[in-house]
């Protein structure tokens, strides 16, 4: 199958092509490149992901839970600055065309773009090792994007959801001595957190106006936070009996639950800074206060300097561990 019949039967669908169901794309598959027509008085939010196989996720996966996954990652990025999702690009490189392959991956990525609204607007297919490139475009009104260097001393500091779920779905999905006490409810909820994130796009329009500084934890919540830290010029302090985390990873002793939820990763929950009398007007998010923004620099647990290290690397060789 050539370039242009594995393009109009795997991603030149409806399916892809008109799940975000907005009017900002003018003009999307079919032409040399993508019209977008931007809503007066907003901004493009952009952003672009690479998945790596071996680095980014493992080689034994499904090729439906690869598309969720590839561009979830991607849209976590547009919520982390309280944008709305308009349309992707997808960048393929295959080693071979395997139909029984694309129709997973394309179906799992038509269920990611409905789930966020965003509609397939173009990209390229190319043959070489497996690679997935996904750049997303967003719009969110001039002067309301959230960014990582607004947080102010006298904030509370939230996170959106349960932490170490990444981490502790990947264990899962790698089958790496799991507790006996994890039973298969457990399992598969671990596993999906990892495979299918939801990105936090609707809190993140909510926090437009009331959130101080923001960004999505992936590379896991001290590396993460120590970001905000470093662009807002602040101390963060955290307290280890605030973090939230799922029932399941009450299976694993509390030394690996608290490193995961610290350093896993991959969580894809925004983490925020926001003064307490807007949080309360915030209203029926299920966000969790962890701790609090001071005036000083990087980031604290229980009063102490935490090290940043042992979140994700994307440059970290494979001999370093």
């Amino acid at each position: 199958m050539g370039e242009f019949g594995l393009i109009g039967r795997y991603f030149q669908r409806t399916a892809l092509q008109h799940a975000g169901g907005n009017a900002a794309v003018a003009l999307g598959i079919g032409d040399d490149a993508a019209l977008l027509e931007p809503t007066p008085g907003c901004q493009w939010v952009i952003s672009t992901d690479s998945l790596v196989q071996g680095v980014h996720f493992p080689g034994v996966y499904s090729p439906f839970d690869l598309g969720y996954r590839a561009l979830a990652v991607a849209v976590s990025d547009l919520a982390a600055m309280a944008a709305r999702p308009l349309g992707f690009t997808l960048a393929l490189t295959l080693p071979d065309v395997d139909e029984s392959w694309l129709q997973g991956f394309s179906d799992g990525l038509a269920r990611c773009a409905g789930d966020h609204h965003i509609s397939l607007i173009g990209g390229d297919t190319t043959r070489g090792p497996l690679n997935i490139g996904v750049t997303v475009y967003g719009e969110v009104p001039a002067g309301q994007a959230l960014r990582r260097s607004g947080a102010r001393p006298g904030d509370l500091l939230c996170v959106g959801g349960p932490l170490g779920d990444g981490a502790a779905g990947l264990a899962v999905v790698l089958r790496q001595s799991l507790p006996e006490q994890l039973d298969a409810g457990g399992r598969d909820y671990l596993a999906r957190r990892f495979w299918q994130p939801r990105a936090q796009c609707e809190l993140g329009l909510a926090l437009r106006g009331r959130a101080t500084a923001a960004m999505d934890i992936s590379d896991g919540l001290l590396q993460d936070a120590g970001h905000m830290a470093r662009a807002s010029g602040v101390a963060l302090h955290l307290q280890r009996s605030l973090l939230p985390h799922c029932a399941a990873l009450a299976a694993w002793p509390e030394c690996q639950r608290l490193d995961w939820m610290l350093r896993g990763g991959d969580d894809y929950v925004l983490l925020f800074s926001i003064a307490a009398a807007d949080l309360e007007q915030l209203g029926d998010w299920p966000v969790t206060v962890i701790g609090r923004v001071e005036a000083g620099e990087g980031v604290w647990l229980d009063g102490q300097p935490a090290a940043a290290d042992g979140g994700y690397q994307h440059f970290k060789e494979p001999s370093d561990g």
